[in-house]
């Protein structure tokens, strides 16, 4: 059988070039006319070119991925005699609709919405020229692609699967990947980690160490930034402490204080208490702010202060006083650390200057607080500037940009900023 060229065949009057998907025909394999010898894709559609005759695979001169223009050989053939080379009318055009692949979509889309709209993704997924032009013009994400199954060879997408897709609502869009089953992965990497002593991890750290990287993933994390004057609410409580105590046998922290300030911006910008489901944000009827405090163990836990807008200054010192005490003798209740609604972390307290929290999902923000410091301001006055030394902190706010945009997020910080520096000296224990 004499040895003949294969060429990339045109497939497209504005067609110059094919990508090489998958060789369905192995060197040396035989095969019948019409059978197909490999799939090629374009920037229009996805092709299966068939044999021009009855044959064997010589050898291919191409591989996969491989971009190749018209009229390039990509294999030699040995082809019998009365065979001739492939002609543009002989290239297939790949079904635009499939039912099987639907029909996956479909019992995927329904595994998932019994559980946590958690799907499977793959790895090193080849994206032809075709479906990376319709992700493109359909605004889907390569993670969005990697979720979607494959209907082609070795579980290759092809442009039926993103058709079927796209028809079946994406269900896909904002699922999250099925957990791995230590939580998190990591890269395996060849770093020299050193020597020393080994700590196991408790069951609590592993569960935030998941819990921090779960949320890291789902949430495109921004942070923004404000500093607030406290001096006013500095001295009213270092008056009022002493006497609030005597009255409500009650220790007045900063903490039922700035509570009181986040749960009064919130009723102002109720979206910044929300969370996301599917495409759609749920904005919270209840404020209940999360409150992350240190155990012993130096682990985290948030217990939560239930509609927190509700209820008044005694009330508030009382609730946080009592979480924060059963936190740390290890008692609290499965309802004390549930519901939260927003959460604020006071890094602060271990004298951090500020900090940039991780969303407690399926939160929309975290509010971090800082140590409050004294420092030199310049303050104007009307009689003209003045250096005084001020009660200052920095507030960060960590956000979920998929929801929370720059602006309802910079307002609302700054409406916590300023409920804190507008604090009435003259209020009433």
């Amino acid at each position: 059988m004499p040895e003949t060229e294969f060429n990339m065949p045109k497939m497209g009057e504005s067609i110059t070039e094919g990508t090489i998907i998958n060789w369905l025909v192995e060197e040396g394999a035989s095969f019948e006319t019409g059978d197909i010898l490999v799939e090629v894709a374009t920037d229009k559609v996805d092709n299966e070119v068939p044999a021009p005759g009855d044959g064997v695979m010589t050898k291919h001169l191409k591989g996969p991925k491989e971009v190749v223009p018209v009229g390039e050989p990509i294999a030699i053939l040995e082809l019998k005699e009365g065979s001739t080379p492939v002609k543009k009318s002989s290239v297939k055009k790949q079904q635009s609709s499939s039912e099987a692949t639907k029909k996956t979509i479909q019992k995927q889309k329904s595994t998932a919405a019994k559980g946590s709209a958690v799907v499977h993704t793959r790895e090193n997924v080849f994206i032809s020229p075709l479906v990376d032009s319709m992700a493109r013009k359909h605004h889907i994400s390569y993670e969005e692609l990697a979720r979607i199954p494959g209907s082609g060879k070795d579980g290759r997408l092809k442009k039926s699967d993103v058709t079927a897709y796209l028809e079946d609502g994406r269900p896909y869009q904002f699922a999250q990947p099925v957990p791995q089953a230590s939580g998190f992965q990591v890269p395996e990497l060849k770093f020299d980690k050193g020597t020393g002593k080994r700590i196991p991890m408790d069951r609590m750290r592993q569960m935030i160490a998941d819990h921090m990287v779960f949320s890291k993933h789902t949430s495109p994390h921004v942070t923004a930034y404000v500093e607030a004057d406290l001096t006013e609410m500095v001295n009213w409580r270092n008056n009022n402490k002493k006497p609030f105590q005597e009255k409500y046998g009650e220790k007045l922290t900063f903490t039922p204080l700035f509570v009181e300030c986040v749960a009064k911006a919130i009723e102002e910008f109720p979206q910044i208490n929300s969370s996301l489901d599917g495409s759609e944000i749920i904005v919270k009827d209840s404020i209940n702010i999360g409150m992350a405090t240190a155990l012993p163990s130096g682990n985290l836990i948030v217990p939560v202060v239930k509609d927190a807008n509700k209820k008044d200054l005694k009330s508030l010192a009382a609730v946080t006083n009592d979480l924060a005490v059963r936190a740390r003798n290890n008692e609290l209740k499965g309802d004390d650390t549930k519901g939260s609604t927003f959460t604020i972390s006071n890094v602060g307290t271990f004298g951090s200057l500020m900090g940039t929290p991780i969303i407690n999902q399926p939160e929309a923000a975290i509010l971090a607080t800082g140590v409050i410091k004294k420092r030199a301001e310049v303050m104007e006055r009307e009689d003209g500037d003045s250096i005084e030394i001020r009660h200052m902190m920095y507030l960060s706010l960590s956000f979920d940009h998929r929801i929370v945009d720059g602006f309802l997020a910079g307002s609302f910080l700054r409406k916590v900023a300023d409920y804190m520096e507008q604090f009435d000296t003259n209020r009433s224990i």
